[in-house]
């Protein structure tokens, strides 16, 4: 995804998070309002979501809209990670409710043993330690070194909480709950595995911020190789 925020690349470097501060995992849902298969899985992220261990993220889709309701929460953006994924992987699988583990594995979303068993698959992978600090209406991130030398620093800001009433489609009737539902990723700059730090503004109060260090580039992203929580 493409967005633009100001940035400023400090010339300083702090240490980034220890590796006990690490996540274990990153687990990127791509559902849709319009999919009757969805709201199981978007039960699933939430548990997953409270795990502190893991960074779990909606990320809805918008083409399924055409069939009866417009996803109040999609964007094209989410749309085209998705399919950037699906070109990185050279599968061409694009689907709701997808999940993609690590940036790297992709299981169907609501299928829990599967997700449980890609996160075990990929134990001990992001080994690139990042820490992201929040404070003053800035966000700070430092990406520490690793052995990759193509990739870049992202920060993903995230709506808590969203619910829906959907009144058509697949789903007429029912009310939805999304967890941290990606409004914005903002690629802060290049990593080519040296150490680096970032600051930024941000213009939203309330929202969840994490950053992401993943190899490939803006259009073919790949493994996720670190990635923290903002506190």
């Amino acid at each position: 995804m493409r967005f633009c925020l100001p940035i400023v690349l400090s010339l300083s470097v702090a240490a980034p998070a220890c590796a006990a501060d690490r996540p274990k995992g990153v687990v990127e849902l791509f559902t849709s309002q319009g999919c009757s298969s969805c709201p199981p899985a978007d039960r699933i992220l939430g548990e997953l979501a409270r795990d502190p261990s893991l960074i779990a993220l909606s990320l809805p889709v918008d083409y399924w809209d055409y069939i009866g309701w417009k996803d109040t929460l999609a964007t094209p953006a989410t749309t085209a990670r998705q399919k950037d994924y699906a070109a990185t992987r050279g599968d061409g699988q694009v689907y709701t409710p997808q999940a993609v583990i690590d940036g790297v594995t992709h299981v169907v979303g609501s299928d829990r043993d599967a997700i449980g068993a890609a996160l075990a698959e990929h134990a001990g992978a992001l080994a690139v330690e990042v820490e992201a600090k929040r404070a003053n209406g800035r966000i700070a991130v430092d990406a520490g070194a690793g052995p990759e030398r193509r990739g870049g620093v992202w920060l993903v800001e995230a709506q808590p909480q969203a619910t829906v009433a959907v009144g058509r489609g697949e789903n007429a009737g029912r009310t939805l709950v999304y967890v941290n539902v990606v409004r914005r990723m903002t690629r802060l700059g290049d990593w080519n595995g040296a150490a680096v730090h970032f600051e930024t503004t941000v213009a939203r109060d309330g929202g969840e911020f994490f950053a992401l260090v993943q190899a490939g580039a803006a259009n073919r992203p790949g493994a996720i190789l670190g990635a923290a929580r903002a506190r």
